[in-house]
């Protein structure tokens, strides 16, 4: 398996708010792990729900007894979902932070994903780009009720309104999904400061052109980057 992250500030943001983690190798029962992470609140709130909520998983993580990879992804988003609603509680400065989450083990021959917000992964194979995960967001449920065409969902002014993040209630909502991988296939993790300035189109044209995941994300970087990076940008790439 071959594994590499990036994550930037961006050409606006003056804080960088992303949070990644990837480990090809071991944590706790789970023989591998990949988090990205996006956060939100005023001041340095998103900053903390972020790198707060992927330690307080990891954490959970190496401490779970579990053998299921679906069990232990989901006690550590909850375990972030906890932690994060009471720091905020216990401090008004962070009063409604929260965070996105999009969650990735490979077991064998499968992957386990597990996702609240609008961080994405998406899977590369056989010459297709697929999103696995859904947005939990305004705009990605207007689409799906049919009230607005992807094109008009991507320049939306609404569009970074979600309807789910980890922490800002005391209880959470997360998506799973599981993925029977081939060899050479890929995983690509973002937030949404990449996918909404990177196009599904181009990423399925870097991930067949790049059979690198250090390429892949360096390229999928420099295009944000290029294109005026209004948020931050975070990305994780897996070749099995």
């Amino acid at each position: 398996m071959k594994v590499f992250s990036a994550t930037d500030i961006g050409q606006k943001r003056t804080m960088n708010q992303d949070f990644v983690f990837a480990s090809a190798s071991p944590v706790g029962n789970l023989p591998n792990l990949f988090v990205v992470a996006d956060g939100m609140g005023g001041h340095n709130a998103g900053d903390f729900a972020s790198r707060y909520g992927v330690s307080v998983l990891v954490e959970s993580v190496k401490r779970d007894t579990n053998f299921n990879p679906v069990r232990i992804i989901r006690h550590g988003i909850e375990a972030a979902n906890s932690q994060i609603f009471e720091q905020a509680k216990r401090d008004i400065s962070m009063e409604g932070m929260g965070t996105t989450m999009v969650v990735a083990t490979v077991v064998g021959n499968y992957a386990y994903v597990a996702n609240v917000g609008d961080s994405r992964l998406y899977l590369a194979a056989d010459g297709t780009f697929d999103q696995v995960t859904q947005d939990h967001s305004l705009i990605a449920e207007m689409v799906r009720l049919g009230e607005l065409t992807p094109e008009q969902a991507r320049n939306h002014p609404d569009k970074n309104i979600i309807t789910r993040a980890v922490g800002t209630q005391d209880t959470v909502k997360i998506d799973f999904f599981d993925i029977q991988l081939e060899e050479g296939n890929q995983l690509v993790m973002c937030s949404d400061g990449l996918s909404n300035m990177v196009t599904d189109l181009e990423m399925l044209e870097y991930a067949k052109e790049y059979q690198d995941p250090e390429l892949i994300c360096r390229a999928l970087m420099s295009k944000a980057l290029i294109r005026g990076a209004r948020d931050n940008v975070t990305v994780v790439a897996v070749m099995r």
